[in-house]
C-alpha cells in the first residue's frame, strides 16, 4: 500500500513533482457548475438555493425550511449522549485559550510635532461558516472555524450546513453550534451555501467573510466569489509529513499517516526516514492497521495517488524534503525534536514526538487545524485570529508637522505625475 523511494532518483525527483502540483485546484466542468449555481442564486435567491437542496441531498427541503429552528436545537440535545457534549466542551474551550492569546489591541502613538499614528482593531460584523456535515461529519472544523471568530468579537456568525434527506442537520452537529453559542443556521451546503453567503437571500443576510473547509465545488465557490466577500483560503486536500529516524516507533507513525489518508483519495500521507528497513516495517505496519477500518476506498486511493515513504540519508536531508513540499502537517519522531523546530520553515503545524498526534491537534489541542495546504505553507499560516479582526490606520498631522513634510511630498507627488496631491499639500501654506 505505501511506496518506497529511496533518493535521490529519477522516480523521488518525479514524485516529488507530482506532489508539488497538489496545490493547483482547477477543473473546468466543475468551474463551469460553480458559475451556473453563483448566477442562479444571485438572481433566484431562496429559490434557488432551496432547488439545488434538494438536487443534492433533501428532497423535499423547501425554501420556506432553510433556517433550523429552536426546537430543532432541543430536539437535537435529546439524541446525543451527554459524553459527546463534554467532549465538545473541552475542546471548545482549549480552542477559546489558545486563541485568546493571539489577540491584539488598538494603538495610537505620539511622534514628533505632534503627530499621531495608530491602528484601530475591531472584529468583522458578520462571518459565515459552511462546514461539511454528510459526506464527512467535520464536527472539529466547526469548532475551528466559529470558536475564533466568537473570540475575536464577531457580531454575527451564520453557518450552513447540508442537511441529511429527513430535512434536518445530524444532532451532533446541532449541538456543536449551540455550544459555541451559534444559533442562525441555515440547511444548504456546496456553492448554493457559498452564493447565498456572499450574495445574501430573502433568508440569508450576506456575510463579510466566508471561512470553512469543504470540498473541490465548495473551494472554487469561495474562489469565485472572493473580492464580492473575503475568504480565509482555498483548502485541498490533507496532508501529513512524517520525519521519523531508528528511534520511531513504526506501528505510531503507520497510525498517524493512515489518519489523514483516511480523509479521502486526493490527501498525502508522506514518510521521511534514514531507514530503509524502518520504511519497510511502516508499510508493514499500514497494511496491517488498515485491515478493518471503514474507509477502505479512501484509504488505498490514498495511499495509492499520494502515498510514499522516501529514504533519506540524514535528518537534514529529510527537513530540506519537508521543506520543498511545505505540508499541511509535519511529525517529528526523532531524538530530541525540539532542536529542530527552527528548521522546519513550511508546514502549518509542527507536532513533536511520538505522544503528539496529527489526530489530538485536530480535535482538542487547541491550535487551529484549518491550516494551509498544496505548497500554500510556504507563505500562509492557520486560520487564526486576524482573519477576524480589520485594522484600520489612524493619521493626526499638526499644521507644523505637515509643513516640515511637504516639501517631499511635493517632489514625490510630482513625480509621480500626480499634481493635484502636490496642490493639496502647497494649499495649506500659500498664505505663508
Amino acid at each position: 500500500m505505501l511506496r518506497i523511494i529511496e533518493t535521490p532518483t529519477p522516480e523521488s525527483k518525479s514524485f516529488l513533482e507530482k506532489l508539488n502540483e497538489r496545490g493547483k485546484l482547477m477543473d473546468e466542468n466543475i468551474i463551469r457548475t460553480v458559475r451556473r449555481t453563483l448566477s442562479e442564486v444571485q438572481a433566484e435567491g431562496d429559490k434557488a438555493v432551496a432547488r439545488y437542496t434538494r438536487k443534492l441531498d433533501a428532497p423535499r427541503l423547501s425554501a420556506k425550511g432553510l433556517r433550523v429552528q429552536q426546537r430543532e436545537f432541543k430536539q437535537a440535545y435529546s439524541e446525543v449522549e451527554s459524553g459527546y457534549i463534554e467532549a465538545i466542551t473541552h475542546a471548545r474551550k482549549n480552542i477559546e485559550s489558545f486563541h485568546q492569546k493571539q489577540m491584539r489591541t488598538s494603538w495610537i502613538s505620539t511622534e514628533e510635532n505632534g503627530v499621531l499614528l495608530g491602528h484601530l482593531i475591531r472584529p468583522l460584523r458578520r462571518v459565515g461558516v459552511s462546514v461539511p456535515s454528510i459526506s464527512q461529519l467535520l464536527v472539529s472544523s466547526l469548532l475551528m472555524s466559529v470558536v475564533p471568530a466568537t473570540v475575536a468579537g464577531v457580531e454575527e456568525i451564520v453557518l450552513c450546513m447540508g442537511p441529511m434527506r429527513n430535512r434536518q442537520i445530524n444532532p451532533h452537529m446541532l449541538v456543536a453550534a449551540a455550544e459555541c453559542g451559534v444559533d442562525e443556521i441555515y440547511k444548504c451546503g456546496g456553492a448554493q451555501a457559498v452564493a447565498a453567503m456572499a450574495y445574501g437571500t430573502e433568508t440569508i443576510a450576506p456575510v463579510d467573510k466566508i471561512v470553512g473547509p469543504g470540498n473541490l465545488y465548495v473551494q472554487l465557490a469561495k474562489k469565485e466569489v472572493f473580492g464580492h466577500v473575503d475568504i480565509d483560503k482555498i483548502a485541498g486536500p490533507s496532508e501529513i509529513l512524517v520525519i521519523a529516524d531508528g528511534t520511531a516507533d513504526p506501528d505510531f507513525v503507520a497510525a498517524d499517516l493512515i489518519s489523514q489518508a483516511e480523509h479521502g483519495a486526493e490527501c498525502s500521507a508522506i514518510l521521511v526516514t534514514t531507514s530503509l528497513g524502518f520504511a519497510e516495517q511502516v508499510k508493514g505496519a499500514i497494511e496491517l492497521q488498515a485491515q478493518n477500518l471503514p474507509r477502505q476506498y479512501e484509504l488505498v486511493k490514498a495511499f495509492e495517488n499520494y502515498g510514499a515513504a522516501f529514504v533519506v540519508n540524514s535528518i537534514d536531508e529529510a527537513v530540506d524534503m519537508a521543506n520543498y513540499i511545505a505540508p499541511e502537517h509535519v511529525e517529528l519522531h526523532i531524538e530530541n525534536p525540539l532542536d529542530w523546530i527552527g528548521e522546519i520553515r513550511n508546514a502549518g503545524a509542527i507536532f513533536l514526538g511520538p505522544y503528539s498526534p496529527e489526530a489530538v491537534g485536530d480535535y482538542i489541542a487547541g491550535p487551529n487545524h484549518i491550516l494551509p495546504t498544496g505548497t500554500a505553507a510556504r507563505y500562509a499560516s492557520p486560520l487564526n485570529i486576524d482573519d477576524f479582526l480589520k485594522k484600520t490606520s489612524i493619521i493626526s498631522y499638526t499644521k507644523n508637522a505637515l509643513e516640515k513634510v511637504t516639501p517631499d511630498v511635493v517632489t514625490i507627488a510630482e513625480v509621480e505625475g500626480l499634481e493635484g496631491h502636490a496642490a493639496a499639500m502647497k494649499i495649506r501654506f500659500e498664505d505663508e
